[in-house]
C-alpha cells in the first residue's frame, strides 16, 4: 500500500556561474505529504496544525487561512483548465520545534491515472515576499523527464540577482528517487543552477527521528545558510541590490506558459 507520506533525504546544490563562481551542496531532509490524508498524519512526533516536535502548519502554505489546502489547489487547476481529480502531494521542510522557513516548497499535482499534470513551485524570500509559480507541460498534457517546464520569474528572491528573466524547472522521479532542477536565466544567459535531489522512505517515528539525531536544527539551519553564502558573495565583490532591485526592462522575456502565475 503506498504511504501518504515521505521522508526525503536530499542534497540541495546551488551553483552561481557569474560574475564569480560560487557552488555549494548541503544535505537536508523534507517531507512530502498527501494533502488529501493530512487528518490521518497526526502522532506524537508530527502534527498538522499542532505543537509537536516535528509539525505542518497549513497557514504556512496556499491561501494561508487555514483551509483545506487539498481543496484551494484543486480550484486553481479548475481555473487554468487542468485535471483536478488526481492526489496532491506537498514537498517541503517541516516545522522542527515550531520553526521553519521554506526557500520553496512544491505543489506536485497529478491526474486520476496518477500522471504529474502540474509543478507549483511556492517561493519565498528572506524579505518576507512570496510567489506561486504553476507550470505545466507546454500541451497541458502529462509531465515527463523530459520536459522543461518554463516561467517567467516575478519574485525577487536573491539580492545579488534582479527580477528578470526565466525559470526552467526539470523533473525526475521513480519510486525511490525524486530531483527537482531549476536553472535561471537572466538576459543574458544561465546564471544559476539549483536543484534538491534525493532518496525516499516512508515517513515513520523511527525514520523521522533518526533524520533529526543527524540535524536538528536543519530548518533554522536553513535560514543561517542563505545569510552566510550572501556574505560570501557580498565580500567577492557581486552587485548588491538589495530588497528592491532594478526595474524589470520592458524587453524582459514573455512568459514561457500563460498559468505561471495563481497568486492566492
Amino acid at each position: 500500500m503506498k504511504p501518504h507520506a515521505w521522508l526525503l533525504h536530499c542534497r540541495v546544490m546551488h551553483d552561481r556561474l557569474r560574475p564569480v563562481r560560487n557552488r555549494f551542496v548541503y544535505p537536508v531532509f523534507c517531507v512530502r505529504l498527501n494533502l488529501d490524508a493530512l487528518p490521518q498524519l497526526d502522532r506524537w512526533w508530527f502534527g498538522v496544525d499542532r505543537p509537536r516536535i516535528v509539525s505542518l502548519r497549513t497557514r504556512d502554505y496556499g491561501p494561508r487561512d487555514g483551509s483545506d489546502l487539498a481543496g484551494w489547489m484543486r480550484t486553481r487547476l479548475r481555473a487554468a483548465r487542468l485535471p483536478d481529480d488526481g492526489e496532491i502531494w506537498l514537498q517541503t521542510f517541516p516545522r522542527i520545534f515550531g520553526y521553519a522557513f521554506n526557500p520553496v516548497s512544491f505543489w506536485f499535482c497529478h491526474d486520476c491515472d496518477g500522471q504529474l499534470r502540474a509543478l507549483v513551485a511556492e517561493v519565498r524570500n528572506t524579505f518576507g515576499g512570496r510567489h506561486a509559480y504553476l507550470v505545466t507541460a507546454p500541451d497541458l498534457g502529462p509531465i515527463h523527464e523530459q520536459t522543461v517546464l518554463g516561467t517567467r520569474k516575478c519574485l525577487h528572491v536573491s539580492p545579488f540577482n534582479d527580477v528578470r528573466g526565466h525559470y526552467a524547472f526539470h523533473l525526475r522521479e521513480t519510486d525511490e528517487t525524486s530531483f527537482v532542477g531549476i536553472d535561471y536565466f537572466d538576459d543574458a544567459s544561465l546564471l544559476l543552477r539549483t536543484s534538491i535531489a534525493g532518496q525516499k522512505q516512508p515517513l515513520t517515528g523511527v525514520a523521522m527521528l533518526t533524520a533529526l539525531l543527524r540535524q536538528p536544527w536543519l530548518t533554522l539551519s536553513v535560514t543561517l545558510r542563505i545569510h552566510w553564502q550572501a556574505i560570501r558573495l557580498w565580500a567577492r565583490g557581486v552587485p548588491f541590490h538589495g530588497k528592491r532591485p532594478p526595474t524589470q526592462p520592458a524587453s524582459a522575456p514573455t512568459p514561457d506558459s500563460p498559468l505561471d502565475d495563481i497568486r492566492p
